[in-house]
């Protein structure tokens, strides 16, 4: 299926690794030019030079999005030739260990601050130009955490929540413009650092001798969900694909779950 993201920039925030690197990739063999985000310029450097040499169209934007400062600057780069049709709020932070016990009042701040001010730090800068054009599109990478609240990482769901809440209400903002606003409600997202630490985890409680026969056990014990698995980088990376594309233009306002049919 043609996209006809050819001739679409893309600003994907946090996409020197992980997620938002398979995301880039994504957009960027679709035909769109995407601007590489991070704070380390070496790794930002790496996922763009692999783009370019599959024959894509990459560029770089350095900054910390913490600080209003660093978010100008990112701004900066990232429309330095031309504005962004498509911004993508990767930028996200997580802490399996923490409860409700264990989490300062400035850690909470600190864990807003990076999961959700970021993504409207980035969204003050850039959609006034798409709304201004007649088209774009605004996307948050979120965790079904924010819908399915647990009793544990109580601060990571208030974050998420609030990142799906960002995006209806900026949908709302920005009816009738043909500029979108969605949410991407993720559930387990499988990295080359997250199978090294799953294998492990299921080599220690028994549940298999190797990858194939750990996952599933692993997800019936740990996340049930009625897919039984993990899902892949790639498998969220063309749902992000697909919502900045012009042929979802009349899905708005929405936050979709992305989780193997997550039990909770």
């Amino acid at each position: 299926m043609d996209l006809h993201l050819t001739g679409k920039k893309a600003l994907v925030t946090g996409s020197s690794n992980g997620l938002g690197e398979a995301i880039t990739k994504r957009l960027a063999a679709e035909g769109a030019f995407v601007v590489v985000h991070g704070r380390d310029r070496a790794r930002a450097e790496a996922v763009a030079r692999t783009i370019t040499q599959a024959g894509g169209g990459a560029g770089l934007a350095i900054g910390d999005l913490a600080t209003d400062e660093g978010a100008d600057s990112v701004h900066a780069a990232a429309t330095g030739d031309g504005p962004v049709d498509i911004l993508v709020n990767n930028v996200g932070v997580y802490d399996p260990g923490r409860t409700w016990t264990d989490t300062a009042s400035e850690d909470w701040a600190g864990f807003y601050n990076t999961n959700v001010l970021t993504s409207v730090r980035m969204i003050r800068r850039l959609v006034p130009a798409m709304r201004e054009r007649g088209w774009g599109r605004v996307i948050q990478i979120s965790s079904v955490t924010g819908e399915k609240p647990q009793a544990s990482q109580p601060h990571y769901a208030a974050t998420n929540g609030a990142r799906n809440s960002l995006a209806a209400a900026l949908a709302r903002d920005l009816k009738h413009t043909g500029v979108t606003s969605n949410s991407v409600a993720a559930g387990g997202i499988l990295t080359a650092d997250a199978l090294d630490k799953l294998t492990q985890l299921g080599l220690q409680n028994g549940w298999g001798h190797s990858w194939e026969e750990i996952e599933p056990r692993l997800v019936e014990e740990l996340a049930p969900n009625a897919v039984g698995r993990i899902g892949r980088l790639e498998e969220y990376a063309d749902v992000v694909a697909f919502l900045a594309s012009p042929l979802s233009a009349y899905i708005t306002g929405a936050t979709l779950a992305v989780d193997g049919g997550w039990a909770a």
